[in-house]
């Protein structure tokens, strides 16, 4: 299939910039909008702006870019601000290259970050690092590359880390808008950290911590994830803050990606009241404004990137257009699935069930308490129970080994307990850890454990589950970074929803059980996690 280009188009134009709506028609000579003309017809149809998702891993929709971009344009998403972290964290600067390169692959139009915390913290292995020459080398090199990382690493901002605010310069000196991750942050320290030259937050779950952030200045990124949904706790805020605000994935799950995007949020928000020009600012014009996106936003000689809707209600896309191409028409995406060369970076070699084990008897251990659609998690300490000297799960009461094991050279494994991922036997297992990505698995049984990690050792990558009992041991592989599957989106997402049923069947009642574990060893994220050096306080900053 082919893009096909088209000269003229006729609707019901939704000029939110001006705040109006008239019928009319917008004119495109070579992908930019020539004219616009006002009638007197009557339409049925309107033409909006695109949907711009403000913040995304686009590492975690486990899909490349160019893949990625193949569903989402479905759903009317015309551009993306890509936080490039996730594969940094795994390859460096040669996996920005390769996300900058893949994207330019597919018409929809990304904004890559410089990532600003690769590794997030010292208190976890990464296989690499951006170092501030590095920032300096990407703003140089590469016109995608539109702003700075999340700047996850809030102590070093408050402790006047040299490194850290040498990153924040040098943002700062090539005029780019520096993003924020400073979750549960407030009083003197928030407005340190703002006034530091951090401009936006994501990570808000309390209709009060985004009051206070605007307050403060700070633009505020509505999130609703695959793991992370704040949008019914944030949403009351913007019918007076729509000005700053806009809405965000942050991660998304190839199911999940088959359903909507940030098409979703905003249906979501008209049903909820908002003035549908407030939602469409913060959907396609708050994150092209804010970001320096080569966006159009339906004016004369922008690009010719907009929308073509149903209604301003449910807002069904009927075509995607994007300089001047149809790429979506009635549901069909209008350009191809494209190969492309594997890049990894695994180093490990299989394990043993033996090393799974804690040679202990009874003992009181802290315990990672899972909180479902969020990434926050509490610590409670129990009483652990022990067989033949060794610490075991204990399902009953639904407390389960968890591991992370180091995926870029063989060191002892970090082992402790988690409560709330539900299973009843069997262990599911990912390559997707956040942030440094190594291997992190829940599980019942330690040989259960153990299959599941050898799973994706073998694999170079992936999400696993097994269950001996059952006979279960399938696999999504993610031969891209450990990251990413070199596959279909059609073909990724059917494999996911497969892994998710089965964990579900195994007893987990999470709703999204492998999102949920792949944050399990995000140490940024208070208040208690799992890395590969061991458990780590989140509220603290150190580990246990």
């Amino acid at each position: 299939m082919k893009n096909k280009m088209i000269k003229t188009i006729s609707a019901n134009i939704v000029d939110v910039l001006n705040d109006r709506i008239f019928p009319g028609s917008i004119n495109i000579l070579e992908g930019r909008i020539s004219s616009i003309t006002e009638d007197d017809a009557t339409y049925e149809n309107y033409i909006i702006p695109g949907f711009i998702d403000s913040h995304i891993h686009l590492e975690s929709s486990m899909l490349i870019p160019s893949e990625f971009a193949r569903i989402a344009v479905k759903h009317g998403t015309i551009g993306v601000v890509a936080d490039a972290h996730e594969i940094a964290n795994v390859l460096g600067v040669d996996g920005i290259k390769f996300m900058i390169e893949n994207a330019k692959s597919s018409p929809m139009k990304c904004a890559f970050s410089a990532p600003s915390c690769v590794p997030a913290t010292t208190y976890e292995t990464s296989g690499a690092s951006i170092i501030s020459e590095d920032i300096e080398t990407l703003f140089n090199d590469f016109p995608e590359i539109k702003y700075l990382g999340e700047m996850m690493n809030f102590p070093g901002v408050l402790n006047d880390d040299p490194e850290v605010h040498r990153k924040i310069a040098i943002a700062k000196e090539h005029n780019k808008p520096i993003d924020g991750h400073a979750p549960g942050l407030f009083g003197d320290d928030l407005k340190k950290y703002i006034s530091a030259g951090i401009t936006t937050d994501h990570e808000c779950f309390t209709k009060n911590e985004a009051l206070e952030k605007l307050a403060f200045g700070m633009k505020i990124l509505i999130r609703e994830g695959s793991a992370a949904k704040n949008f019914d706790a944030l949403i009351p805020t913007v019918d007076e803050h729509f000005e700053n605000c806009m809405f965000c994935s942050d991660d998304k799950h190839p199911d999940d990606l088959l359903e909507g995007h940030i098409n979703l949020l905003a249906r979501r928000a008209v049903k909820h009241g908002i003035d549908i020009m407030k939602v469409l600012r913060m959907a396609c014009i708050n994150p092209v404004q804010h970001y320096g996106l080569d966006v159009g936003l339906l004016r004369e000689d922008d690009p010719a990137d907009f929308l073509l809707v149903d209604s301003l209600d449910e807002l069904n896309i009927l075509q995607t257009v994007i300089n001047g191409n149809i790429v979506v028409k009635k549901g069909r995406t209008l350009f191809p699935y494209k190969k492309v060369e594997v890049i990894n970076n695994f180093n490990v070699q299989t394990k043993r069930t033996r090393e799974f084990y804690i040679e202990h008897n009874y003992a009181k251990s802290p315990i990672i308490e899972v909180i479902d659609g969020q990434l926050i998690t509490k610590r409670i300490d129990k009483e652990i129970m022990a067989e033949n000297h060794n610490l075991i799960s204990d399902p009953e009461n639904d407390i389960l080994k968890i591991a992370v094991i180091n995926r870029y050279e063989n060191r002892e494994l970090a082992l402790a307990f988690v409560k709330n991922f539900g299973l009843k036997k069997g262990a599911i297992a990912s390559s997707v850890a956040h942030d440094s990505h190594n291997i992190v698995v829940v599980g019942v049984s330690e040989t259960d454990i153990c299959a599941a990690v050898n799973l994706i050792i073998a694999n170079k990558g992936g999400i696993s589950v097994v269950c001996e009992e059952d006979s279960i041991s399938e696999i999504l592989t993610l031969p891209i970074a450990g990251l990413m599957s070199d596959k279909r989106f059609d073909t990724v997402a059917s494999q996911y929803s497969k892994l998710d049923s089965l964990a579900k069947e195994l007893g987990s009642e999470l709703s999204a059980p492998f999102m949920t574990l792949s944050f399990m060893a995000l140490l940024v994220i208070p208040e208690l996690k799992l890395s590969d050096k061991g458990l780590f306080d989140g509220v603290r900053f150190e580990l246990i």
